[in-house]
């Protein structure tokens, strides 16, 4: 048995009531709101032989590059493979097999090739969209959707969340006039899209137009924030925003309220938290005893080893409270992924190890080690994923550490290029004037 939905796709297994919850899950996992999980539970206790409902529910589990969440990944998965399938959900079934076994290029292909058939699948085209962010395919992010957006029209559920995955792709290819439009409608179309909502605060964030940023972020607060498990991520844009004026103020109120008040215990969530204390720290803002606080919630992550963008910022944690013991304890699970036959092995070897290493002797006070890390580092940060706006956490800590070590010119040059594409952007100017060639006094 199978029913056809509005998007024109047919669904093994699905009954009518089935169908409505799924695209309930669907839609809350577009504008990541709600709980899907707990949506697409209800369509499988409606029909338990619905193929696309176990494939949602795990990715849902995998999607967030939690370790733990692996196992009912595989479940969903292992329930999904013994039903019959069409064409279509076989590809979904290769693309969840291979992210569960850690091979995200090759669940990212898969999904590649159900979209160019099922261009209207919007969930092949949002689970690829978030493994070429998480994989750093900066190309793919726009082109995977640009192909499909021909068969796309506003009359279709979901043409929002296009139009933001499409927004968020042209943003990180530079495309930023393009891209706030096309985000802009997004969020016009459903006030409630986190996903687009942040694709035009990227945009805002990566032409240093700190005030729009602000203001954008303010417009709706209540419609990407409530019920929102993307809200932290947003808050933290926000922050980035306060941060480059110099309002230190405004980012420790919201880091200890949005950003940090809940103590989430979300991968995703502590991934901003730390990368906002590291910033921070940069600036030598002292920021008390929060490191304490994250790096408990970081605790039991420091083994995982199954991605290396979280490692990175787990770390960051751990230095900022001195946990040796559970530095120790990463550095073990980063050994063992470099070993390891998936595509993390890359992730940790090409960037998140070395990564962790420069963000060790930046704490020991070893500059010149951190800058001979990090300027091999740069031209390939992208291989372990994020975007432009997280990425720039390794220059801002380069140029800091390339200061502190007396490197001045190299300072001026790396700053050069930031004042190039932000010129107005006050941190940018606050650099270039501690860079600057120090004139000696006359008498």
């Amino acid at each position: 048995m199978s029913l056809q939905d509005a998007l024109d796709l047919r669904h093994s297994g699905a009954t009518a009531t089935a169908l409505e919850h799924f695209d309930t899950a669907l839609h809350e996992l577009q504008c990541y709101i709600g709980d899907p999980v707990a949506s697409v539970d209800r369509a499988l206790a409606a029909a338990p032989a619905f193929v696309d409902a176990h494939l949602l529910r795990a990715y849902l589990h995998l999607l967030g590059t939690e370790q733990p969440a692996l196992a009912a990944a595989r479940a969903s998965w292992l329930a999904a493979r013994e039903l019959p399938a069409n064409a279509r959900e076989r590809g979904h079934l290769h693309a969840v097999r291979a992210l569960c076994e850690g091979r995200w290029h090759a669940a990212g292909r898969a999904l590649e090739d159900v979209s160019i058939d099922h261009p209207t699948d919007v969930l092949a085209l949002q689970a690829g969209h978030l493994i070429d962010f998480y994989t750093g395919h900066a190309r793919m992010l726009r082109d995977r959707i640009a192909r499909a957006l021909p068969a796309w029209s506003p009359a279709l559920p979901g043409y929002h969340a296009v139009l933001g995955m499409h927004a968020f792709g042209l943003e990180e290819t530079g495309f930023y006039a393009r891209a706030e439009a096309v985000g802009r409608h997004a969020v016009e179309l459903e006030p409630r899209d986190g996903w687009a909502q942040h694709a035009v605060a990227h945009v805002m964030e990566m032409q240093g137009r700190a005030r729009d940023g602000i203001a954008w972020m303010r417009g709706n607060v209540s419609a990407w924030s409530q019920e929102s498990f993307f809200a932290v991520h947003n808050w933290w844009h926000w922050a980035l925003f306060h941060l480059d004026l110099g309002e230190t103020g405004a980012v420790l109120a919201l880091y200890d309220a949005p950003i940090r008040g809940a103590r989430s215990g979300m991968v995703l969530d502590m991934i901003d938290a730390a990368a906002l204390l590291w910033r921070l720290r940069l600036r030598g803002i002292d920021v008390g005893e929060r490191w304490q606080e994250l790096a408990d919630a970081w605790l039991p992550h420091a083994a995982a080893g199954n991605y290396a963008f979280n490692d990175v910022h787990a770390a960051m944690a751990f230095v900022g409270a001195d946990r040796r013991e559970a530095l120790a304890t990463l550095a073990a699970a980063q050994a063992e992924a470099e070993r390891s036959d998936d595509d993390n092995a890359a992730f940790t070897r090409e960037v998140g190890r070395p990564l962790t290493q420069a963000l060790l002797a930046f704490a020991a006070g070893d500059y010149r080690r951190v800058v001979e890390a990090l300027r091999p580092l740069r031209p390939h940060a992208q291989r372990f994923g994020g975007s432009h706006a997280q990425r720039d956490l390794i220059d801002l800590t380069l140029i800091e550490a390339a200061l502190r070590d007396g490197e001045a010119a190299l300072a001026r040059a790396l700053v050069a290029e930031r004042l190039d594409l932000k010129p107005d952007s006050p941190a940018n100017r606050a650099l270039a004037a501690r860079a600057a060639p120090r004139v000696a006094a006359t008498a």
